[in-house]
C-alpha cells in the first residue's frame, strides 16, 4: 500500500485479496474446533457473525480500515487457535 493515499487502488485490493480470503477460511475452520465449548446453534451463529464482518469489510475502500480488518482477523484467529472466543465475535 502506498504512503499518503487514503483510498485503496485496484492493486491494493488485489494484493490483499488472498490474505483476506485465507483469514476468512481459517476463522471459519477454527470455529469448528472441539476446543471451543459451543453447541451447534452457537457455532452456526458465530460463523454467521464472521461472514457478516467479512461481507461488510469486502466493500471497504479505505486503506486504514482494510489494515484494521486484517489485524482484527489475525488477532481473532490467534485467539481461536488457543481455544478462546474473541470479543469481536463474542
Amino acid at each position: 500500500m502506498k504512503k499518503g493515499l487514503i483510498w485503496a487502488t485496484a492493486d491494493d485490493l488485489a494484493r490483499n485479496r488472498g490474505k483476506v480470503i485465507w483469514l476468512y477460511r481459517q476463522i471459519l475452520r477454527s470455529l469448528n474446533s472441539p476446543e471451543l465449548k459451543l453447541n451447534l446453534a452457537s457455532r452456526l451463529a458465530k460463523k454467521a457473525e464472521a461472514r457478516a464482518i467479512f461481507m461488510l469489510g469486502s466493500e471497504e475502500r479505505s486503506l486504514h480500515n482494510i489494515e484494521d480488518l486484517i489485524d482484527s482477523a489475525e488477532y481473532s484467529l490467534a485467539l481461536l487457535k488457543q481455544g478462546k472466543i474473541p470479543k469481536i465475535i463474542q
